[in-house]
């Protein structure tokens, strides 16, 4: 069991944990995207073309990818407080190596530890912070987590990016350093001792594969993922070429989809009480007009708003609903499941990213979206054909 921080207010102690979570996913996701906003700067500074820039996406996500299983595992029995700040240590550090690369490759190399660091707290922090949120708001506490995470598209991407144009990009992950250390400050005071609990072990992970509802959810996360961000990276690039938008404008897009965010967590806790499966339908539904819409959308201002706002909305309704499935079919191995959906999830933000960069190389940035709505077309079919199949057996029972 976990003690509360303050018995005479547990209640709100518990909640404050949790929005202290909350600040650590807006501090890593925050640096996986900031490169986004600032692939031009990076790739003008180290001389690299921006194709090449845009596959730091692709190393750091597919790192995690890789590394998220084996690392988890490797410290599942490891005390939570005393890991969380060890990865910080390591997330800090790395950040600093960032700054000061002298080439591609010492960037590179910083970014794979921060992946490192990354792969581990997505697996522990959700279940973590369901743990420790007040009875009965399991829901809630998935609601903070994600809105933390949308924060980092409507403040941390496009600040980063703001940094970055006027200050130089190194400065941006110099300034991602230094609020990392003061996330660690708090966790140190407030982040009450938490053994390891249902995390899962080397005997969990056959059973788990075997559940085909796992299964399915995992592949609906690569292919609605890898289309996301097919055109997600290259956003910056497709404003600018496509919709000849300036870099102001650029930072009002990242900013509108952050903020689109919040609302589609907020939609999502009202819609899960009826069923998840709307949820997702909702979100790619909504995902594949919005990328099938972006190409007309750039003829004036307000309709590329529109757009960002329902990309937003989107991509929230689809990570929350695919999240909430995975922690519902895999509760007596909570961190072992989240470690193999955020490595899934990465596979999805490295191939997107992928797929994005060549796509750049030989079509233009143009096509970025329409392949990336081919990839969530496919899941979405995949989805309601599963969805009818289980309908049909339920009916014929």
């Amino acid at each position: 069991m976990i003690s509360p921080v303050n018995p005479s207010s547990p209640n709100n102690q518990s909640w404050f944990v949790v929005a202290l979570f909350a600040f650590a996913a807006f501090i890593f996701n925050t640096t996986e995207f900031v490169p986004i906003g600032l692939l031009p700067s990076i790739a003008q500074s180290l001389n690299v073309p921006e194709s090449q820039t845009g596959l730091l996406m692709t190393i750091y996500a597919w790192s995690v990818t890789i590394l998220s299983i084996p690392l988890t595992l490797a410290v599942g029995t490891v005390e939570r407080k005393k890991l969380l700040i060890s990865l910080f240590i390591i997330f800090i550090i790395a950040h600093i190596f960032s700054a000061v690369a002298w080439s591609y490759n010492i960037l590179t190399l910083s970014r794979l530890l921060i992946a490192c660091a990354h792969a581990i707290f997505w697996s522990i922090s959700i279940p973590l912070a369901m743990r420790l949120a007040p009875e009965g708001n399991r829901a809630k506490a998935l609601a903070f987590i994600v809105t933390g995470s949308s924060l980092a598209t409507i403040l941390g991407v496009p600040l980063g990016t703001a940094i970055g144009q006027h200050f130089g990009w190194r400065i941006t992950f110099y300034s991602i350093a230094s609020i990392a250390v003061l996330v660690m400050l708090l966790l140190i005071k407030y982040l009450p001792k938490a053994p390891s609990q249902n995390a899962g072990d080397l005997k969990s992970l056959p059973k788990l594969l075997k559940r085909a509802t796992l299964m399915q959810a995992f592949l609906l996360t690569a292919l609605t993922i890898t289309g996301y961000f097919a055109a997600y990276t290259y956003i910056t690039p497709y404003l600018r070429e496509v919709g000849r938008f300036d870099e102001q404008f650029v930072i009002i897009i990242l900013f509108t989809m952050g903020v689109a965010g919040i609302f589609g967590s907020i939609l999502f806790t009202k819609l899960i009480r009826k069923t998840a499966i709307h949820t997702y339908t909702m979100g790619a539904g909504l995902l594949l007009i919005c990328l099938l819409c972006l190409e007309y959308a750039q003829s004036h201002a307000w309709t590329m708003l529109l757009v960002a706002l329902g990309w937003g909305i989107a991509i929230t309704l689809i990570a929350m609903s695919l999240q909430t499935k995975v922690l519902e079919v895999a509760a007596d191995a909570a961190d072992l499941a989240t470690a193999i959906y955020s490595g899934t999830f990465n596979i999805g933000i490295g191939g997107g990213a992928f797929v994005g960069s060549l796509v750049l190389d030989h079509l233009g940035v143009l096509h970025t979206a329409h392949v990336g709505a081919v990839f969530v077309f496919t899941a979405l079919v995949f989805f309601l054909m599963v969805t009818r199949h289980i309908w049909v057996l339920k009916n014929n029972n």
